[in-house]
């Protein structure tokens, strides 16, 4: 029986106690990969759901990428009815488990909570994660009504969380749509690069069968832009138009002695053998990974700590290198939080010069040197400083964790598809169409990294774009006018409806892990 709600004014909710996330305990579960947020129970989720405000302006609504009514959901929450509340959240989103879980709402809409001016902000991601999972348990979940067949098709390459967005909005539009997916299974960086510690693979695999219900189709192993070229689709497969939603996967390693060393990983190979290819089971699955036992991870991003945290449950000593402080991690709060409890190494002010390496050209130790601070900068980050001292630690395996850039397999095989000096594609700001008629993109691909959620506000607008495209209410020249200049954060911001809160940028986007 779900508790009901009290009547309280807006200074008593401000002053309510925040409810903590019941975790796994720590020591437990560096021995498993279960989730770690237990999730909280009906009446936790009451008692945080009175903590909200009920603002008549909402800052929270604008600081979300998608612009999911909060106060809405919440409020239904508030009033014992869950299922409602995830019904609600499904008007504008489409992932609401996934966000729920790992979304930077500390950098977004909780960032801006007027409750966290005096208090700990309401717990947004929390309440998200909890309805989301009460309509699944409960069976709650409701296929929308979809549009009469337009007969248009549209191809949208990569399954991750733009390509995924941008076929249920477009499915329920009336369109065919059929996703193709480089790997075996779908779901992109939710599959292959968040842990299940964090992201339940069925979680993922029941939304694309959601997908699938709707009628969405999708063809695995294929690489567009090798087997099948954006001309291919256009002209010889029939689609009327193509989204381009393939992240940015190919990653940034550092440049010095050692770094091609037996033992040095990207963030991206360590997780993908890993979270896709179960090379922790190996020799059950094919797939092997060399993991030592004293892993050196380089980066303090959400990454890096998914990096110091498998590791950890593989039964290794993890430590995380960073040239900027503790203050400066670009990791979620929680992030950062769950992997100082699992009891990581910590280097900060450490900016990694060398990977030593022994006869058999296997690194054996991690040389660096230690750096200071400069005073904030213009954007408020301050800059590493080398200070000429050094210090040697052992380590026998290395894993890189400084961002990635944008997939660069379309760009290079189709010489109408322009990108920036970054190789990030660009598009029109206002309908997300590339410089090749009828391709549109979306999520990393045109922003370089960055979050879940950011992707998915591009996928619904690049979606709303095709829908005008094929139904002949679309009047832009493809393409024009592209993002001005090449800085590829122009794009992403964008996007985000930021709102100011003490003169400070509601919810910064950081691009890289560096």
């Amino acid at each position: 029986m779900i508790p009901q709600p009290l009547k309280l004014n807006k200074s008593e909710r401000s002053k309510l106690p925040y409810q903590e996330m019941p975790l796994q305990p720590a020591q437990s579960r560096i021995n498993n990969f279960d989730e770690v947020p237990v999730g909280y129970s009906d009446e936790q989720a009451v008692n945080e759901a009175l903590r909200c405000l009920q603002c008549r302006k909402p800052d929270c609504v604008a600081a979300c990428p998608v612009g999911i009514d909060i106060p809405g959901f919440i409020r239904l929450i508030e009033q014992g009815d869950p299922g409602a509340a995830a019904k609600k959240i499904r008007e504008t989103n489409f992932l609401p488990a996934v966000c729920g879980r790992v979304c930077p709402q500390d950098k977004q809409c909780q960032a801006v909570c007027m409750v966290g001016r005096k208090n700990i902000p309401v717990g947004i991601g929390n309440l998200e994660r909890y309805a989301a999972d009460f309509e699944r348990a409960n069976g709650l979940l409701e296929i929308p009504s979809v549009q009469e067949p337009t007969g248009k098709r549209v191809a949208i390459i990569g399954s991750g969380p733009a390509g995924l967005s941008a076929a249920y909005e477009l499915v329920i539009r009336g369109h065919e749509v059929v996703v193709f997916e480089a790997f075996h299974r779908a779901g992109g960086v939710m599959v292959y690069g968040i842990p299940r510690f964090r992201l339940p693979l069925r979680i993922v695999d029941e939304d694309i069968r959601f997908l699938t219900r709707l009628g969405v189709h999708f063809v695995y192993n294929m690489v567009i832009g090798k087997v099948l070229s954006l001309d291919d689709l256009l002209q010889r497969e029939g689609f009327d138009a193509v989204m381009i939603g393939t992240g940015a996967g190919l990653p940034r390693m550092l440049a010095v002695p050692g770094s091609n060393a037996n033992g040095v990983y990207s963030a991206n190979e360590y997780l993908t053998r890993i979270y896709l290819m179960e090379a922790n089971h190996f020799p059950q699955y094919s797939t092997p990974i060399y993991s030592g036992k004293k892993v050196a991870v380089i980066g303090a991003g959400n990454t890096a700590m998914d990096v110091l945290r498998t590791a950890k449950r593989l039964g290794a000593e993890a430590t995380c290198y960073y040239r900027r402080s503790h203050a400066e991690a670009p990791a979620r709060s929680e992030e950062l939080k769950h992997a100082e409890q699992e009891d990581m190494k910590w280097r900060w002010l450490s900016n990694p010069v060398e990977f030593i390496v022994d006869d058999d050209n296997f690194v054996r130790q991690i040389k660096c040197e230690k750096m200071t601070l400069s005073e904030q900068d213009e954007t408020g980050r301050r800059k590493p400083i080398p200070t000429g001292e050094f210090f040697v630690e052992d380590c026998d395996t290395v894993v890189m964790s400084l961002g990635c850039s944008v997939n660069p397999i379309i760009p290079s095989t189709d010489s109408e598809i322009r990108t920036n000096k970054w190789g990030v594609i660009t598009v029109d700001n206002d309908t997300c169409q590339t410089s090749k008629e009828g391709v549109f993109a979306a999520g990393d691909a045109i922003t370089g990294g960055s979050t879940v959620i950011l992707a998915m506000g591009q996928a619904k607008k690049a979606a709303a774009s095709i829908h005008k495209y094929l139904t002949k209410r679309f009047n832009s020249e493809p393409g024009m006018p592209l993002v001005p200049g090449d800085d590829m954060q122009v794009l992403a911001k964008s996007f985000v409806k930021t709102t100011p809160l003490n003169g400070k940028v509601a919810n910064p986007i950081v691009p890289t892990e560096l």
